[in-house]
C-alpha cells in the first residue's frame, strides 16, 4: 500500500503542517502547486527534500483558490481548466527537475477532488491538462467520473481512499461543513487503514462499504497528522509507492 499526504500547503511566511516530519514516514507526497497553496519556493524546498529521502513526487492541482484553500467549488471552463491543471503541472515538474527528481502521477485537490467524482466536464478537463503533460497515473475516489475518464485516455487509475476522512453511505467524502467529516483519534484512523486491507471500509452511519485502494491518504493539515502517519505506517506494515 502507498501512503501519501498533502505537502507544500504554507504560502509566503505562512506554513500549514510538518512536512519535514511527514516525509520520514509517507511514500508518496502531493505537493501543492501554487493555485490552492504553495509557492515557488515552498514547491522546490518539498522537491529537494522529498528527493533526499526517496519519497514520489505528485502534482496536487487545484482550482485558482488561495483565499478558500481550494475548498470551493467553481464552475470553471473546462478548457480553462485544462489550462490550469497543464501549467500546474509543469511548475511543479520544474522544481522537481530542479532537485533531481520528477513528477510521477497528479491528484486533485479539495473541491476539485469532489467534483470529479461526478462532475463529467471537469473530471474530463483534469484527465485533458494531464494527458496534454504526459502519461502520468491519476489518483482519485473509487467509480469517479475522474477515474473512468483516465482509463479512457490511456492513463492510469489509481483508486485512492482516506484514513482521516469521513465516508458517506454512497462512497464519498462527507463535506468539510458537516459532522463526522474528519476522523482525529489515532486509533480510529488506524483502524480505518487495516480495514482498508481487507477492502472494506464503514461510513458515518455504520454502513460497511466494499472498496479497493492502491494508495491510502492522511491529510497533513488533520490535527495530529504525524502521529497518524506513523501509526498507520506501524499498521500497515509494509508500504511502498504506486508510481
Amino acid at each position: 500500500m502507498d501512503l501519501n499526504s498533502d505537502l507544500g500547503e504554507g504560502f509566503g511566511i505562512w506554513r500549514l503542517g510538518d512536512d519535514e516530519a511527514l516525509l520520514a514516514v509517507i511514500t508518496s507526497a502531493n505537493v501543492a502547486c501554487g493555485f490552492h497553496a504553495g509557492d515557488p519556493s515552498t514547491m522546490r524546498r518539498v522537491c529537494v527534500a522529498a528527493a533526499e529521502r526517496g519519497v514520489v513526487v505528485g502534482a496536487q492541482v487545484s482550482y485558482r483558490d488561495l483565499a478558500g484553500f481550494g475548498r470551493r467549488f467553481i464552475d470553471a471552463d473546462p478548457r480553462e481548466l485544462a489550462d490550469e491543471v497543464l501549467y500546474q503541472i509543469g511548475a511543479l515538474e520544474a522544481c522537481a527537475r530542479a532537485a533531481g527528481t520528477r513528477v510521477a502521477y497528479v491528484k486533485p485537490h479539495g473541491a476539485l477532488y469532489n467534483a470529479t467524482v461526478h462532475h463529467e466536464a471537469q473530471a474530463r478537463a483534469v484527465v485533458e491538462g494531464v494527458r496534454a503533460f504526459g502519461e502520468l497515473p491519476v489518483l482519485g475516489l473509487p467509480g469517479s467520473q475522474l477515474l473512468e475518464f483516465a482509463r479512457k485516455a490511456g492513463l492510469r487509475p489509481v483508486e485512492e481512499a482516506f484514513a482521516d476522512r469521513g465516508y458517506t453511505p454512497e462512497g464519498t467524502l462527507v463535506p468539510r461543513s458537516q459532522p463526522n467529516a474528519l476522523i482525529t483519534d489515532t486509533a480510529a484512523v488506524v483502524e480505518r487503514a487495516r480495514r482498508l486491507l481487507d477492502g472494506e471500509l464503514v461510513a458515518v452511519d455504520g454502513t460497511v462499504l466494499k472498496t479497493s485502494a492502491e494508495s491510502l491518504c492522511v491529510h497533513g493539515d488533520t490535527p495530529g497528522a504525524v502521529g497518524h502517519a506513523r501509526a498507520v505506517r506501524e499498521a500497515l506494515g509494509s508500504v511502498a509507492p504506486f508510481a
